[in-house]
């Protein structure tokens, strides 16, 4: 999620660039069709106003310029901002609610930083991310009562410095979190890290007064990166999967590094698994004493070194913990923990209403560095269709056909067990393909090094390297337009992009400012396997910006690095940000100010900021109740832009929420209603 997604200090946060395939990038496929010279001259804003609001995407939109005011946002555009709060618009409150910390379940120990491992498992996680509020009545994910639901929501990462006793006033240097003298980690520290990941599952009800408080039942629930898991689909019992903990290759244990998420149709919850690979380690090393991981491990960005965090240096050697040593130790890899890295990186499908089920990850939806989840809406009797992003430089976008029609009396999550996976494919003329991911097609044989399905599944971009897809500006959150059911992917930025690199789709070399691509299926029929594409809007300072209006974009809606995405009931397009803290209010990135979010329409093309940030968070997660009168969305990692100095000097950049000297900045939900009981973003 994070353009830098674990601080500006933290050396195994940002995947390594991973994709070394001849794949062509979406940037240089939009060159060609371009002009060079206009390219070359610096006007790319102006060169790609071809692949603006192009007709055959427009449906049955009047016009893709934008109009003197659109209905659908009837809120004044706030300013950019540098303070560390939460601005929203006149006639909007903002309130936050569940920061790290929050007693929800257990013994419901409340918040301090000598908080142990055990009782972070029964408090709100850290790093909060993607999220949906599931009305109380337990029937349909976007119907039901709004003022009492479960909230459900990731925890992406933690950092350490803020969330041990023992970091205060320590100067990190090559270590990212205490370390004792000999090396090694505390065990109950390592523990507290884990247990701050995850999801967290919270029952709240609102208030006379409006505010929204906990409901203590059994309902709430944390998820953990202990949590016993069930292995589901075409990689379930292969060698791939076999570890000493689970010799049969059917489970696991935890999920790590929750970015977005999905909501299916049958009223379940889908996290999904980001930058996984780094919390692994694998030394290994070939004859030539260089390292030596297969392909499933070095495609992906597992350490040859010490992992993210060091939790496999626990000085206790407790199995859950030793397990992040991918590094063999003999010939049978049930005695190790070799597999340990192909358990992660997949989808996990959780029922929040049933506290007592265990997590499914689906692994027939392909293992990357997923994003999200975002499904078209369900038709009945025919496949259910969903895509997903990899977030990582050059990496792909993917759409998932269930071989079973949907039928709303028996859906549930076998849908997800039995489907083709595909890889998108985009062309200069602004069509494109989706190529099949199928063991046995498109080359995917053995004689190609490819085994079976789960093979393929289990080395996902490797399969798309094969068959040819286009290596994309690091595609994060996506978002159906219920009207027109076209899709909206953003891509977030791609500094390494070269000259030689640039495409259609891709259209900027060392792209910083990111952008938003949309594409509508062949004959309005989701599980089509051709599209036509567009771009919706090119970010970045006005000088180097375009919105579907033609129009360069303003002081009104500014703004770089889109990540999350979401279309409310009402068709209004909510994009959030994520300039990395390191860039915030420097140098090119000073006009932007803090992260925000913004509103659009998607017919017009106009855009509005709706809310700014505290100092160094990302703006992420976002939902409404039903009745659209209360809006759900997450500060993450507030003051994450504290330099190692201040640290060290007992200083932060940011105090948000508690505004306490003596409390680091937590993560948090942030409540947001209009003062007349309006829906949001009118």
């Amino acid at each position: 999620m994070n353009s830098n997604p674990h601080g500006p200090r933290l050396r195994h946060g940002d995947e390594p660039l991973c994709n070394h395939s001849p794949n062509p990038t979406f940037s240089s496929i939009l060159e060609t069709r371009l002009q060079r010279r206009q390219v070359l001259q610096g006007g790319i804003a102006a060169a790609v106003a071809t692949f603006f609001g192009l007709p055959a995407l427009n449906g049955a939109s009047k016009s893709a310029k934008a109009a003197s005011g659109s209905s659908l946002l009837g809120f004044k555009a706030i300013p950019v901002s540098a303070e560390d709060k939460v601005v929203v618009p006149e006639g909007y409150t903002a309130r936050p609610l569940l920061a790290w910390g929050t007693p929800i379940t257990g013994t419901y120990p409340q918040f301090k930083l000598e908080n142990t491992g055990a009782e972070q498992g029964m408090q709100v996680g850290s790093h909060h991310d993607g999220m949906h509020f599931f009305p109380i009545d337990g029937k349909d994910p976007w119907q039901g009562r709004s003022d009492e639901g479960l909230l459900v929501f990731n925890h992406e990462y933690v950092e350490p410095r803020f969330m041990h006793a023992a970091a205060k006033g320590q100067k990190f240097d090559d270590e990212d979190y205490p370390v004792n003298p000999d090396g090694s980690r505390d065990p109950d520290q390592v523990l507290k890290e884990l247990n701050a990941h995850g999801v967290s599952i919270v029952h709240i009800k609102q208030q006379g007064d409006g505010n929204w408080t906990v409901v203590r039942d059994r309902l709430n629930r944390r998820i953990t990166g202990l949590t016993l898991m069930e292995i589901h689909g075409p990689v379930r019992g292969s060698d791939f999967v076999k570890t000493k903990f689970s010799p049969d290759g059917t489970m696991t244990r935890g999920t790590l590094n929750n970015c977005a998420h999905g909501v299916t149709p049958w009223n379940t919850y889908l996290t999904c698994e980001e930058n996984w690979a780094g919390y692994f380690t694998n030394t290994s090393k070939g004859p030539d004493q260089k390292p030596n991981l297969p392909r499933e491990h070095k495609r992906y960005g597992v350490s040859t070194e010490t992992s993210r965090y060091g939790w496999e240096l626990a000085s206790n050697k407790a199995d859950e913990f030793i397990r992040f040593n991918a590094t063999p130790t003999g010939a049978d890899p049930t005695q190790d923990y070799r597999n340990e890295p192909n358990t992660f990186g997949w989808v996990v499908e959780i029922d929040p209403f049933d506290p007592s089920s265990t997590p499914k990850k689906r692994t027939a939806l392909g293992r990357f560095a997923h994003e999200g989840v975002v499904f078209q809406p369900p038709v009945e009797g025919q496949p259910i269709v969903a895509y997903m992003g990899d977030d990582a430089r050059f990496e792909y976008i993917y759409k998932y056909v269930s071989a079973e029609p949907y039928r709303k009396e028996t859906a549930g999550g076998h849908l997800l067990d039995n489907g083709t996976l595909y890889v998108a494919k985009f062309n200069e003329d602004g069509t494109g393909e989706w190529l099949p991911l199928v063991f046995g097609k498109n080359g995917l044989t053995p004689e190609n090094g490819f085994t079976s399905q789960a093979d393929v599944l289990v080395n996902t971009r490797t399969a798309a390297d094969f068959v040819g897809a286009t290596k994309m500006d690091r595609p994060e959150w996506g978002a159906v337009d219920p009207k027109t059911r076209m899709v909206y992917f953003t891509l977030t930025n791609n500094s390494r992009r070269e000259q030689d690199q640039v495409n259609a789709a891709n259209p900027r070399p060392k792209n910083k400012w990111g952008h938003i691509i949309r594409w509508k299926e062949a004959n309005d029929r989701p599980q089509a396997t051709r599209f036509e594409w567009d771009l919706f809007v090119l970010a970045g300072p006005p000088e180097d910006s375009r919105t579907l209006s033609g129009q360069p974009l303003n002081a009104d809606n500014i703004f770089n690095s889109p990540d999350g995405l979401w279309f409310d009931a009402s068709r209004r397009l909510w994009i959030q940000t994520d300039t990395s803290e390191s860039n915030l209010n420097q140098g090119d990135f000073a006009p932007f100010g803090n992260n925000q979010m913004l509103a659009a329409d998607p017919d017009t093309g106009e855009i509005r900021r709706f809310l700014t940030g505290p100092i160094g968070q990302e703006i992420t997660g976002v939902v409404t109740t039903p009745d659209q009168r209360t809006m759900f969305i997450n500060v993450q990692h507030p003051g994450a832009s504290t330099s190692e100095d201040d640290f060290a000097a007992g200083k932060v950049d940011s105090r948000w929420p508690d505004y306490d000297p003596n409390l680091y900045p937590r993560s948090a939900v942030v409540v947001i209603t209009k003062n007349d009981g309006g829906i949001i973003g009118t």
